[in-house]
């Protein structure tokens, strides 16, 4: 199963430290949300990260800044309606003109690698998450579990479990192209439930970000992950 991380909205000294060793652990990509962050501040956090992470980042907020840095991809709230939203242009970057080094490193005035940008977007509804497939590279659909991060946040009860794993199991092979992630309170307990409603991952926050231990516990992740995706359908884990 596809695992990616959601950072911490807020400052915690263990980020930088842990991202290192959660991209070492095998993590694709790491979702930036600081929601509270000025684009100048944002900035200067990135800038402060190796260069070879920049690919596996996906900004939530600020997106005229993955041109700027050649990150790797830009997710939407579910606000936003689908198919409106674009990767920015290096035109739109906020602090001038990108440096021919950068420029030149991220592929920028090539039409092939701009359309290369990994695109994701949240949603919360079964209406907009059929009108997102096959138009992101990945959706987050949440939330599914008690909110950890968010505690009184979740699970929705607007629709029915079988509605949802029906829609997911129904999905065209364009549709398939969008990697849906459970989104909200999973845990290695709850992943497995995750598999059997249909969902192709998870993406994770509290469980991670509120650990004394938070690589053991996306190394845990994994290989429950792993295990699940052998399970028959009918030996998964139920609520």
């Amino acid at each position: 199963m596809k695992l990616v991380v959601i950072s911490p909205e807020h400052d915690d000294p263990r980020e930088t430290a842990v991202l290192g060793a959660l991209f070492a652990a095998g993590l694709e990509r790491y979702h930036v949300r600081k929601p509270h962050w000025s684009a100048g501040r944002l900035a200067v956090w990135l800038r402060a990260l190796p260069r070879a992470w920049y690919p596996r980042l996906v900004l939530h907020q600020h997106h005229e800044l993955v041109a700027e840095f050649g990150l790797g991809g830009c997710h939407w709230r579910d606000d936003v309606n689908v198919g409106r939203d674009r990767p920015p242009s290096p035109r739109l970057c906020s602090a001038g003109p990108i440096p021919p080094r950068i420029r030149k490193s991220a592929g920028f005035g090539d039409p092939a690698l701009q359309r290369g940008v990994f695109t994701s977007r949240s949603c919360h509804g079964l209406v907009t998450l059929k009108a997102a497939l096959g138009r992101y590279d990945s959706v987050f659909f949440g939330p599914v579990f008690p909110s950890i991060s968010k505690p009184g946040h979740g699970p929705r009860t607007d629709f029915m479990p079988e509605e949802l794993t029906a829609l997911l199991g129904q999905r065209t092979a364009a549709e398939r192209k969008t990697a849906v992630l459970a989104l909200g309170g999973v845990t290695a307990k709850n992943l497995p439930r995750c598999r059997d409603l249909g969902f192709d991952g998870a993406a994770v926050l509290g469980a991670v970000w509120q650990a004394p231990d938070p690589v053991a516990v996306f190394r845990n992740l994994q290989a429950v992950g792993a295990k699940a995706c052998c399970a028959p359908m009918d030996a998964m884990v139920q609520p």
